[in-house]
Parts: structure tokens; sequence; C-alpha cells
């Protein structure tokens, strides 16, 4: 089946995205419904004789959901990680999957380093304790960027965001990317992941959630670090095993831990999921030594649009080069 044969039609708008989203593909001659709080089941009745739909983290789109998609032809997700997406499942069927890394680069990068400043200033603490009345100058004392090695794993959009950012700190970055090479330039120093456990002073984690990063993080992993480090996430909660994290925090392998992302969140980063804290979240919460933010990283009023105004271009782009396929033809 020729999922391009028709030129137009629907496209499902399941999540909360900016206007633009809407105005574009109208424009490019679909017409597009807004089902914001739809269930699961609703979704299946719905997707059937649609040609896309746009999410950005509600649903996890798996082989039941692609099987009821019959015209589909894309699934737009706003944002970066494809792992709510069966995308080799849709691959087998045609279907494109995209995504917009690229507008919260930006954003990631610069909460990435926030993060850092916070955790290595006692900008938290600080805080907190002012406002308990409590004024203590010595016990906030802080560590300096400069003269550190920054190890970053993971030198994609944000990774490479994160090290631009880095460049007037004088600080030496270094990056591992199992799937780039080459891309050493001024803002990093291309290396390999054993030169990363001997040298680094700061790591920061930058890779997409997959089967090979689930608890990629874990206490063995960190245990080959050379030196004690600072630790920063906002990539996925779940490539980070929290309760290695924590035991390698109290043998001092891990100084301070300032995470964006939690493997407790619910499917959709919305909310931490429901019932007893375990104990890894318990001592995260209750340390001196972690900084966190509830997944927003990337969400920024500016990328809120750029997020949205990617993805438009990439859709664009696809029907654009399939129109001219079959003007060829």
């Amino acid at each position: 089946m020729n999922r391009l044969s028709k030129k137009n039609g629907r496209i499902l708008i399941a999540d909360n995205v900016h206007p633009i989203v809407n105005e574009r593909l109208r424009n490019l001659g679909f017409e597009c419904t807004e089902r914001l709080n739809i269930s699961y089941n609703q979704l299946l009745d719905e997707i059937t004789d649609c040609k896309g739909i746009i999410i950005r983290s509600s649903f996890n789109l798996k082989k039941d959901f692609f099987d009821a998609a019959r015209e589909l032809v894309f699934v737009g997700r706003i944002g970066s990680g494809l792992e709510i997406i069966d995308v080799e499942y849709a691959a087998t069927l045609g279907i494109h999957c995209i995504n917009s890394p690229e507008g919260n680069r930006d954003a990631v990068g610069e909460h990435a380093l926030g993060l850092l400043l916070a955790l290595m200033n006692n900008i938290c603490k600080a805080d907190k304790e002012i406002r308990e009345g409590k004024w203590l100058r010595e016990q906030n004392r802080g560590f300096e960027i400069m003269g550190s090695t920054i190890g970053i794993i993971g030198y994609g959009n944000t990774g490479s965001a994160f090290a631009q950012r880095l460049a007037g700190f004088e600080a030496d970055v270094i990056a591992y990317d199992k799937y780039k090479s080459g891309f050493g330039n001024q803002y990093v120093e291309e290396t390999t992941l054993e030169d990363i456990f001997k040298r680094t002073d700061i790591l920061s984690m930058h890779v997409p959630l997959t089967k090979e990063t689930h608890y990629m993080v874990n206490e063995n992993f960190l245990e080959k670090f050379r030196k004690s480090i600072y630790f920063i996430n906002t990539s996925r909660g779940y490539v980070v095993d929290t309760a290695g994290l924590v035991n390698a925090m109290k043998n001092n392998k891990v100084k301070g831990a300032a995470l964006d992302v939690l493997e407790y969140e619910s499917a959709s980063f919305e909310t931490l999921n429901p019932g007893k804290r375990p104990a890894p979240l318990r001592y995260l919460v209750e340390s001196n030594k972690v900084v966190l933010s509830p997944h927003v990283a990337g969400v920024t009023f500016e990328s809120q649009y750029k997020l949205a105004d990617v993805l438009c271009q990439k859709i664009e782009s696809l029907f654009s080069s399939k129109q001219s396929e079959n003007n060829c033809r």
C-alpha cells in the first residue's frame, strides 16, 4: 500500500504544541484535528484515517497503534527522544518518525551549565539557608570550573551545545560518542571512554535512552573514574541507576549530582510516579550535595517555538521530496 498516494489528508494533534504547527500543516493542505485529552483507546479509533500525528510525550506508540493507523505517513515528535515510539516497526510499514532535537539544544546546553554552577557553588543550599535566617559563608565556599576537566558522553545536539557554552570558563572539555567521530573542534577534544574515566572532574550525560544506555551509569560505571567527580544528567532518567548513583555518593566517588531527569518520572515526564518515595530518591531529595529540576532543561519559551518550527520544516521537507519524486515518475 502506498501511504503517499493521496496528496492531502488529516493530521491528528494529540498534545499541546505551539500554534505554528497547526498553521504550517494547514498551509501544506492538511486538515488538522486537535484531541488533547483523549485516552489511548480513543487514540486508536481516531488515528485510522490520519496521514500524520503530532505528539510530545503523552503516549507510547507501539505495534497496536501502527496497525490501527492504516493511512499514516509520519509521526511528529515535538522534542528529542524517540524511545516512546516503536521506530523499527514503523519503518517496516514505511512510516517516518520525525523528531526535533535541534529545537531545544540551546536550552539544554544553558540549563546544564546552570546546574553545574549551582552545584559547585552551593547556590541552592545557600539560598535555602538564607531564607531560614542562616548566614553561612564559609560553609558555602564553592569550587571554580576553571582548570577542571569536563567530560561529555554523547556529542549530539545538546552535548555540543553544552561544550560551546563552556568555552569561556578555561576548562578542558573532552567528549566521547560511540557513534560519532571526527567532531573535535575549538570547543571540545574528541577522546575515548577510557580517557573520560581517567581525566574527568565533571561528567555530563547527553545520550538518548536506548537498550544500550538504560542504566548505563551505575555503581560499577562510576567506580571506573580515577577521580571523585561531579555528575550532571539532562538526558533521560533511566540512563542512571539511581541506587548506584547514591551508593557512589555515599562512597564519595561522586561529590555532587545535578539532575534534571529521574528514573522515577512518569512515562509522560509530567510527574513523579505516585506512591511512596523509594530510598534512593529520598536520599537525593534530602542531600545538600544534589541539585534537582523537574525535566525542564529543554523547556523554555524560546524552545517551545523552535521545537515546533524544526519539526514543521522536516514535515514540509518530507512532503516536498515525496511530491518531487511523484512528479518525476
